[in-house]
């Protein structure tokens, strides 16, 4: 899960874009990144990490995991972006920016559903925020926020959305920090899903 630590709690760091295209920021030590295939096994590990620890699995409604098989058409080649965050060589975070129109959500995400999206393009979903447990609380998790936002705004996007559980509480911590405002909730499987949103201009 990302690190809830304030983004002010590390004032000797701050974000820092060092390349446009494939866009890399540093933060510190950590230096995020545009996923590549390679990159998939550690990323999917993460992700599944990161649910476990909440408690989180397959079946429960609120799990899934099949956007991980088209890394590709679902975020470097329909408008969106996919980040990893690596500390000396090893990816240690990562996060995603999908067009909102591509993935049902609320019950229906958990089964696969997948359709092109429309040609204008309007709102973003911010997904797959983790941080690797062992380093957490170091302001990873808000670097990388800081970095799909700022790639949002590049792309086009008039809001942000995104979701969470209640049992994720860091995740959303770091929303709130953003100034992320809560929209709606929804019982899936007897689990709170949280949905909020941000708007970019």
């Amino acid at each position: 899960m990302p690190d809830s630590a304030s983004w002010q709690d590390h004032p000797a760091r701050s974000l820092v874009r060092v390349q446009d295209e494939p866009p890399v920021w540093s933060f510190g030590e950590l230096r995020l990144r545009r996923y590549r295939t390679a990159d998939h096994g550690i990323v999917l590990a993460l992700h599944r990490e990161g649910l476990a620890q909440v408690g989180l699995r397959p079946g429960d409604g609120v799990y899934y995991d099949h956007d991980f098989f088209r890394m590709e058409d679902i975020y470097l080649r329909n408008d969106g972006e996919f980040l990893v965050g690596e500390l000396d060589g090893r990816i240690v975070a990562m996060g995603g920016l999908r067009r909102a129109d591509l993935v049902p959500g609320g019950r229906a995400r958990a089964f696969g559903g997948y359709a092109p999206g429309a040609p204008a393009l309007d709102a973003v979903e911010m997904v797959r925020l983790r941080v690797l447990p062992a380093v957490q609380r170091r302001g990873y998790g808000a670097a990388v926020v800081r970095a799909l936002e700022e790639r949002a705004k590049e792309l086009g996007y008039r809001v942000l959305r995104a979701d969470t559980t209640e049992l994720q509480a860091p995740a959303l911590a770091l929303y709130r920090n953003f100034d992320w405002t809560e929209t709606r909730r929804e019982t899936i499987g007897g689990i709170v899903n949280i949905y909020l949103e941000k708007p970019l201009r």
